[in-house]
């Protein structure tokens, strides 16, 4: 391996990639600060599955809207806010995806804050397959949830 110029190992990150790392980690902490703001319960405190977005001040979904059947993405906001509320099988029954990518962010979050004080990739060579994995997996999920959410019902005649 040819040593940098700038003295430094070939892991350790250059301040700008730092910089970048812990406005990542609190872009994703804001994102769970923001689903503990929203409701995802009802009035009788049953756990909501969708919807919980028009809390923010979004329209509802327009693919719920014009089909009656959520979409891929439907129930992820719900699910990110039960999630942070340790509310585990609620956050799945309201989208697994979303579930899996909130889990996902929390880890991330620490992972780029410890690389961003560090300096260095904390267990790059271990982590990176996990991460190519987990996102494909987390695709998978989100195609095979909205199957069996829309194609089944349609399917039916429901």
């Amino acid at each position: 391996m040819v040593p940098r110029q700038d003295g430094r190992g070939p892991d350790r990150l250059t301040r700008t990639v730092r910089l970048l790392l812990l406005l990542m980690a609190a872009a994703l902490a804001g994102v769970f600060v923001v689903a503990s703001r929203i409701r995802p319960y009802d009035a009788s405190g049953a756990p909501l599955t969708m919807a919980t977005h028009t809390q923010l001040g979004m329209p509802e979904c327009n693919f719920v809207r014009m089909f009656g059947r959520p979409c891929p993405t439907c129930g992820m906001t719900t699910s990110f806010a039960l999630l942070v509320r340790g509310d585990l099988a609620a956050s799945f029954r309201a989208n697994a995806a979303g579930t899996m990518m909130a889990l996902g962010a929390m880890g991330l979050v620490l992972w780029s804050a410890v690389a961003a004080l560090r300096g260095a990739w904390p267990l790059r060579k271990w982590i990176e397959p996990y991460i190519v994995w987990g996102l494909i997996a987390t695709v998978l999920l989100a195609v095979v949830r909205w199957i069996v959410v829309v194609g089944i019902p349609w399917l039916s005649g429901r």
